[in-house]
């Protein structure tokens, strides 16, 4: 620590309990009286530094009673301080240094130590002190600018703070490689005039490591949140980036809010955490400063951070409008956010869910009006073969299936009405999902912990959902699952046996091109090898295998037929008897089934359509078996 010293008579001062006593051989004919200490001192070293204790000393005189006592309540530094202020008054030895030079300034101020009282007087020394070591230095700028808290006011009448701050921000903004700090400060290795490492004055060749721009995050943070946000709107003016200003932002609230930790976190936050966390009022403050000077922009900061921020808000119950803005910045970007981010305890005593739902459909409803103004596909014009490689639906498509994963932890709670889950579930927009796959698991997870729910409600809930846009794994699963509705589940089957006949058309075209080139290959080696007999054996066996293929399709449009016929003669009808005769009657068969019998019929053509229905058979047996239960 840089320090000057003032002086050079050897220290006079005694301490005896609460009072100070000067043994310079002379009785005292002074006590000064500062809070609950006294000092018995001299009139003459103290008149001739000090314009107000010589007033003072006037006014005690005047009053003509036993023995002078001067009280100062209001010395900035209390005691502490003036024991130096004296000390310097008497000559002795004393240094300077930046953790006492503020207290001695404006001391000196206000005991009026100017030149008119003595050349060389205090208020100059400070100052001088300030000027060209203080301030001059990043780490004794900012041990000065520490002490300033405690006499907040008497430094802002003299530009002490001001004059610091300043000095920082001035460092902060500007490259610490230029100028060596604080690598220098801290101890760092001597530097060649090349940039080299020096040893005992000797080039070792090796460079030093540049310092990073957030060089500066951990020193500031140990600041007064009064200090510190004068200090971040200084460094804003000296044209600091707003991702930097950000990062210091992030840290200081870490170091002073614990509850932006869950429990998983806590080895990191016993890394960051002040030694005495602020009380809940102050944090509940520090939240609302901290939402007015983050700037409102996408990315300077975590999503994780901005939700522990606004799950802090909550429970300290900070201002309506500080929730607000945190939901409207964790809007901005919820793309970013994961499935436990979003799983926040409902906290209060009026709402019943055990989550807090309504907080998250007022981000997601933040997130959705902002993808409609920065231009979101519509689902008429963008392909559905496109939706995952479009890079505008790429955020919107990852929020829907992060909305799909929160409703499928939230749908267990019994308290959840339908109209909530219906509400959050139908916020998303169709062409946001690919697959609705996650839509069904929540909604067979909501119709499990539901079983009271009416069979017109079940419906409606059903429709949320695209039975199109079921994988074959969902299909299989929804067409043996008892919970959902008898018309959901004929649409399953129904969209199944489609997909099943393009799935069909779709093999032909491919087997008419492996007959081509195998023709082709053929009739190349048929001139040396005999090829071509081989090649006719081949479409011989191929031709068979495609004839049953054909009566198969042609079985499957009469199912299709008699399907549509039946839809509606089953009206309204209830109970297991029905489930076990819509197989029978509609004789339906999975995508599953049809591909075995199909392996089979092309492999042994000469076994026909009796293969197949071997295949059919031993499929229907393990099929009882599948289950996707949410």
């Amino acid at each position: 620590m840089a320090c000057t010293k003032l002086g050079s008579k050897t220290d006079a001062f005694q301490r005896q309990g609460q009072a100070w006593f000067c043994t310079t051989g002379l009785p005292s004919d002074i006590i000064v009286e500062v809070g609950e200490m006294s000092f018995h001192l001299h009139k003459f070293p103290l008149l001739s530094r000090s314009g107000v204790m010589e007033r003072l000393m006037v006014e005690a005189s005047e009053r003509e009673e036993e023995g002078c006592i001067i009280k100062l309540p209001d010395i900035p530094g209390g005691a502490k301080t003036f024991e130096f202020v004296a000390k310097f008054c008497y000559g002795l030895k004393l240094e300077l240094t930046s953790s006492n030079v503020v207290y001695l300034r404006c001391a000196a101020e206000h005991l009026e130590m100017t030149e008119r009282y003595g050349e060389g007087n205090l208020i100059s020394h400070t100052e001088i002190f300030l000027n060209r070591v203080v301030l001059h230095s990043w780490k004794e700028a900012l041990k000065a600018l520490q002490t300033c808290d405690d006499i907040l006011l008497h430094a802002d009448k003299l530009h002490v703070t001001k004059r610091c701050i300043e000095s920082l921000a001035a460092k902060a903004s500007t490259d610490p490689n230029v100028f060596g700090w604080p690598v220098i400060e801290h101890g760092g290795p001597m530097q060649s005039p090349g940039g080299s490492i020096l040893w005992n004055g000797i080039s070792t060749g090796a460079r030093p490591k540049r310092s990073r721009s957030d060089w500066w995050y951990g020193d500031v943070s140990n600041l007064s949140f009064p200090i510190y946000k004068r200090l971040i709107s200084a460094m804003e003016s000296h044209g600091i980036k707003q991702e930097i200003i950000a990062g210091s932002l992030t840290l200081y609230a870490k170091r002073y809010l614990p509850g932006l930790y869950r429990r998983q976190d806590t080895s990191e936050a016993s890394t960051h955490l002040a030694p005495t966390p602020p009380s809940e009022e102050d944090q509940k403050l520090l939240i609302e400063e901290m939402d007015q000077l983050l700037p409102m922009q996408k990315g300077l900061v975590s999503e994780k951070f901005l939700f522990g921020l606004l799950r802090t808000a909550i429970i300290l119950q900070a201002s309506s409008s500080c929730i607000a803005n945190l939901e409207r910045r964790t809007g901005m970007q919820l793309d970013q956010a994961t499935l436990e981010d979003l799983l926040m305890p409902n906290f209060s005593y009026s709402m019943e869910t055990l989550y807090n739902i309504e907080c998250v459909e007022r981000i997601l409803q933040h997130f959705l009006a902002i993808d409609q103004v920065t231009g979101g596909a519509s689902p008429c014009s963008v392909d559905e073969g496109q939706l995952m490689e479009s890079p505008s639906l790429a955020p919107i498509t990852m929020v829907a299936k992060l909305m799909d994963g929160y409703l499928a932890e939230v749908a267990p709670d019994s308290n959840l009405k339908l109209p909530k889950f219906m509400s959050l579930a139908a916020a998303a927009p169709d062409y946001a999902r690919p697959l609705d796959d996650g839509l069904y698991r929540a909604i067979d997870i909501y119709l499990k912990s539901h079983p009271w729910l009416a069979d017109s409600d079940r419906e409606q809930l059903c429709r949320l959902m695209n039975c199109q846009k079921l994988s074959l794994e969902a299909c299989t699963h929804a067409a043996q699952n008892e919970r959902l509705p008898l018309r959901v589940v004929v649409q399953v089957l129904f969209f199944e046996q489609l997909q099943l006949r393009t799935s069909i058309a779709d093999c032909f075209l491919v087997s008419d091109s492996l007959d081509s080139s195998r023709q082709f290959k053929s009739g190349l080696v048929g001139s040396t090898e005999g090829g071509w007999a081989t090649a006719v054996k081949e479409n011989q066996v191929l031709k068979v295998g495609m004839d049953n293929m054909r009566m198969q399709v042609s079985e499957l449009e009469k199912e299709c037929l008699n399907m549509r016929r039946e839809i509606e003669k089953l009206g309204q009808a209830k109970g297991t008897s029905l489930w076990a005769s819509v197989p029978k009657k509609f004789r339906f068969r999975t995508r599953s089934q049809i591909c075995s019998a199909q392996e089979g019929s092309v492999s042994n053509p000469n076994n026909g359509v009796g293969n197949f229905e071997k295949a059919k058979d031993n499929h229907g047996k393990h099929k009882k078996s599948l289950s996707l239960d949410g």
